[in-house]
C-alpha cells in the first residue's frame, strides 16, 4: 500500500507508518562501540513536468529512470498537479509514487485557478519520493523580489523528515531562481536558516541555476558539503545551454549538498533524454544521531 503524504504552503502534514519508527538497533560487539551509521542513495531530478527537450510528455519515462538508478530518496523539481494540458492535467507525484510505490510529499509553490474550469487549482512546485516513511514535512515558501520589468516565479524549499531504517533525516528538495544572482543568493541565505533550524542530518537536493563558483552559491557551501566537489567530480555536467540536447551537457547547476557528519561514497550523473536536465545520484553514509528523531 502507498502512503501518501502532501505537503501544502499553509500547513504541514503528518504521517507516522505503525511500526516503522521502532527498527531495534544492531547488537554491539563486546569492547566495540556500535555502528550507528546507515548508507543511503539518494537523486536529484528536474524532471521539466515529465517531458523531454523536445516537450514530449512521458512520465512513465521519467519513472523507469528513477527506479532503474535505485535511489531511495529522491527530491524532484519542476513537477505538475493539474497544472495545464502540457501534462494532462494529471498530479504528477501521486502517479510517479503509484508507479515505483513510494511514500510522497509535494510542495506547491505556485498554486492558481485550474485553466480548464476543473475542480481545485492547478500547482507546481518541488516534490520528494521515498522508499522510506516520511514522518513530517513542510513546503517553505521561499522569499521573492519583485522586478517591475519581469515577474518573478515563486520558489520554494521542500522539506520532509524521513525515517531510513530508524535513522530520521532531513531531506529538502528547492529549485533556485533562474534569472537573478540576487535573488538566488537571498533563496540560498534562506535555506541555511530554515535547514539550521534542525540537528538532524540534512541532505539538501536541487537545481541551484548556478555553478559552484557562483558567489550567491557560498553561504550553502559555507554550511554544506557539496558532494561531487568533494568525490573530485566537478566535470559531472547536467545541462546544457541555449536550448542544446541534453547530451551536450556543460553545466553543473544541479546538486547532493549534505550537512556535517554526511560522507558521499560515490556518485555519478545518470544519462538520460527523460528531461532537459541530467539527474545526478549519491551513495551516501549517514550518521545516527543517539536520540535519532531531533528537532
Amino acid at each position: 500500500m502507498i502512503k501518501k503524504l502532501m505537503a501544502t504552503t499553509s500547513t504541514a502534514a503528518l504521517l507516522v507508518t505503525a511500526g516503522a519508527l521502532g527498527a531495534a538497533p544492531a547488537a554491539a560487539t563486546p569492547g566495540k562501540a556500535p555502528d550507528r551509521s546507515t548508507e543511503l542513495r539518494v537523486m536529484s531530478f528536474n524532471i521539466h513536468h515529465g517531458a523531454d527537450s523536445d516537450d514530449r510528455l512521458d512520465l512513465e519515462r521519467t519513472a523507469a529512470v528513477i527506479e532503474a538508478s535505485g535511489a531511495e530518496v529522491i527530491g524532484l523539481q519542476e513537477v505538475d498537479n493539474a497544472w495545464s494540458s502540457r501534462s494532462d492535467f494529471e498530479d504528477q507525484t501521486a502517479r510517479l509514487a503509484d508507479i515505483l510505490d513510494m511514500h510522497y510529499v509535494y510542495g506547491p509553490n505556485l498554486d492558481v485557478s485550474r485553466s480548464d474550469g476543473g475542480a481545485g487549482t492547478s500547482q507546481y512546485g518541488n516534490a520528494i519520493l521515498s522508499e522510506y516513511p516520511i514522518t513530517d514535512s513542510e513546503n517553505h515558501l521561499l522569499t521573492s523580489i519583485e522586478y517591475p520589468e519581469m515577474p518573478t516565479e515563486q520558489r520554494g524549499l521542500l522539506e520532509a523528515v524521513v525515517n531510513v531504517k530508524g535513522h530520521h533525516i532531513g531531506f529538502y528538495s528547492t529549485h533556485l531562481d533562474h534569472q537573478r544572482a540576487e535573488q538566488r543568493e537571498l533563496q540560498a541565505q534562506e535555506i541555511v536558516e530554515i535547514t539550521g533550524q534542525s540537528r538532524r542530518p540534512a541532505v539538501v537536493v536541487g537545481d541551484l541555476n548556478a555553478e559552484a563558483d557562483a558567489p550567491e552559491l557560498q553561504a550553502l557551501f559555507s554550511v554544506f558539503t557539496d558532494t561531487f566537489a568533494a568525490l573530485d567530480q566537478d566535470d559531472a555536467y547536467t545541462f546544457a545551454p541555449d536550448g542544446a540536447p541534453v547530451q551536450d551537457a556543460s553545466l553543473r547547476i544541479d546538486y547532493v549538498l549534505v550537512s556535517e557528519g554526511v560522507r558521499p561514497r560515490a556518485a555519478h550523473v545518470v544519462p538520460t533524454s527523460a528531461s532537459d536536465h541530467l539527474p545526478i545520484v549519491v551513495d551516501l553514509t549517514i550518521p545516527r544521531s543517539p536520540n535519532g528523531l531531533v528537532r
